[in-house]
């Protein structure tokens, strides 16, 4: 069995920043009600005519941290793809990235675990290296929310939280005595699926019958949240899994070097961390300035954090996600 560990991180975001303030001129809502609620301050959205798609910022993600790597496109063996809001409904994003990259028949596969996407990714990738298939993963979480919210007052308790944006790291194989990413907990419990879900379009409800009905006051094709309820699970399953990955490693609390929790929600990152009574040194958020990119929150922090010198060899990381389905998971790297 091989060990692997990130040889490259790199992030993207879209130029157009969208302010709080620019969201209430859509819906009724205000800059301190959200940042009460979730910490957000701004968030980034694809603008029309910029270019950018949800595979296309994937793209631009996985060229920075190929570069960083040292590894040029045709020695990736492997894509995994985590997002939630594909260019299309099928083929998804991974076999998009091949062709945009160039890259040659290699394989390419598609996670569908929204909020903890990069982190069952991560593991997959992680997975593959072990057991010597492959050599070389790229993995990328990329999010295009904006082309998919309701920006009305109606939809304001979920609009106001999403952004758009990509990250990618490229998972390699460990040829050293020591470190790399140490394990992965991957966690589900799916009779809460409907608490945090889009029900439509879908094989169930497909686009000529949401035309058909005019479902004028419940409207399947936008997202739903239980706002609540998400929040009170959130905190329990991060905390777990947190404490699982930290105990099969026989590490403390107090051997963290880095906490980057998927950035959900600032108040549920605040909440973990008086919990765990880390320092402000010790947890990474970014929700401020690109609101929650789902599964590009993770990898965004994560490069972002690298690029500031917050990420050192020998620290320890610990990244934990929990979101729809619901899902939740962490991982626990000793960085190289």
């Amino acid at each position: 069995m091989y060990t692997s560990y990130i040889s490259g991180l790199g992030h993207y975001v879209p130029e157009n920043v969208v302010t709080n303030d620019d969201l209430a001129q859509l819906m009724d809502t205000n800059d301190a009600w959200i940042q009460e609620r979730t910490g957000i301050k701004e968030r980034r959205h694809i603008k029309k005519g910029d270019g950018n798609s949800t595979s296309i910022m994937g793209v631009k993600a996985a060229t920075i941290a190929l570069e960083r790597a040292g590894i040029q496109p045709e020695e990736i063996d492997l894509i995994v793809f985590a997002t939630l809001s594909p260019d299309m409904y099928f083929p998804g994003g991974g076999v998009q990235v091949q062709d945009l990259m160039g890259m040659r028949t290699i394989p390419a596969l598609d996670v569908r675990n929204q909020c903890s996407g990069f982190v069952y990714a991560l593991s997959v990738a992680d997975q593959f290296v072990k057991t010597g298939m492959y050599k070389h993963v790229l993995v990328i979480g990329s999010e295009n929310h904006s082309g998919g919210l309701d920006f009305t007052t109606r939809g304001r308790g979920v609009s106001v939280i999403f952004g758009d944006g990509a990250g990618a790291a490229v998972v390699s194989r460990n040829d050293k005595d020591k470190g790399g990413i140490l394990s992965t907990h991957l966690h589900s419990e799916g009779k809460h699926k409907d608490e945090l879900s889009l029900q439509g379009p879908s094989t169930n409800y497909w686009v000529p019958q949401i035309i058909a009905e005019d479902p004028q006051d419940d409207i399947p094709y936008y997202p739903y949240m239980n706002g609540q309820f998400v929040f009170k699970n959130a905190v329990v399953r991060f905390a777990e899994v947190i404490k699982e990955g930290l105990e099969a490693n026989q590490l403390s609390v107090s051997d963290i070097d880095l906490l980057i929790p998927h950035q959900a929600n600032l108040r549920i990152s605040q909440f973990v961390q008086r919990k765990f009574k880390l320092s402000d040194d010790q947890v990474y958020n970014n929700i401020q300035k690109f609101g929650n990119t789902t599964a590009a929150s993770i990898p965004i922090a994560l490069s972002e954090a690298w690029e500031e010198g917050k990420v050192k060899s020998g620290d320890l990381i610990v990244l934990a996600a929990f979101g729809s389905g619901f899902t939740w998971g962490s991982a626990i790297i000793r960085w190289i």
